[in-house]
Parts: structure tokens; C-alpha cells; sequence
């Protein structure tokens, strides 16, 4: 499967297409964020992530869903993670029919990402 590459620091996407747009500054986005405007900068500008507290805070002030900014932070964190050097990895299918062991298959419900 090929997954998109090069995903922009969700701080980028917030900058550019929020906070550039309506015209807010970083103190007073942080402010109607209910955060210290040192922790929006430092998101801002790709220096920390967006956290499950902020996507909730971006939902709740209308700035699409928390879900949304959560699924850009995690595809931007796991592009970087597949870019860096990995050690080996020995797979574990075979050991685990060996072993005849079974792992729960996950499945979506519409319930389950309300």
C-alpha cells in the first residue's frame, strides 16, 4: 500500500490554513485555545506535536474534528519513524502458527469513531 509522503508538521497545516486565514495571532489563538502561547508556537512551528487535548480544543472551537488533527499528527509521526534506520526485525507469523495462537482482528464500526 502506498501511503502519501512528505505529510507537512500538522502545526504547518494549522498555521496556513486556520490560523493565516482568520487572521488570529499566536497569542491570541492560544488564548481562545486556553493554552500558553509558548505551547502553540512550539506546534506552530513544528517544534511539538499536536496533542489529543489540543485536536479536542481545535474540534471544540470548530476547526474540524479532533479525530482529523489526530490522524494528520499520527501519519506525520509514523513517515518520519519509516524514514529513520530500523533494527532488523525478524517477523512473527511463523512462531505464532507454531504456536497456534490467534490475535483479535479490530474492526471498524460506525459506532466505535462517532
Amino acid at each position: 500500500m502506498n501511503l502519501v509522503h512528505d505529510h507537512p508538521h500538522p502545526g504547518e497545516l494549522l498555521k496556513e490554513d486556520v490560523l493565516e486565514p482568520l487572521d488570529l495571532s499566536i497569542t491570541e489563538a492560544s488564548q481562545r485555545l486556553g493554552m500558553s502561547r509558548v505551547a502553540l508556537s512550539r506546534v506552530v512551528n513544528g517544534k511539538a506535536g499536536i496533542s489529543s487535548d489540543l485536536a479536542v480544543r481545535l474540534e471544540r472551537a470548530g476547526i474540524a474534528t479532533a479525530r482529523f488533527w489526530m490522524t494528520l499528527q499520527t501519519n506525520y509521526e509514523l513517515e518520519k519513524a519509516t524514514r529513520r534506520e530500523q533494527p532488523a526485525i525478524e517477523p512473527w507469523s511463523s512462531r505464532m502458527r507454531a504456536k497456534r495462537l490467534s490475535l483479535p482482528v479490530l474492526r471498524s464500526t460506525s459506532s466505535s469513531f462517532s
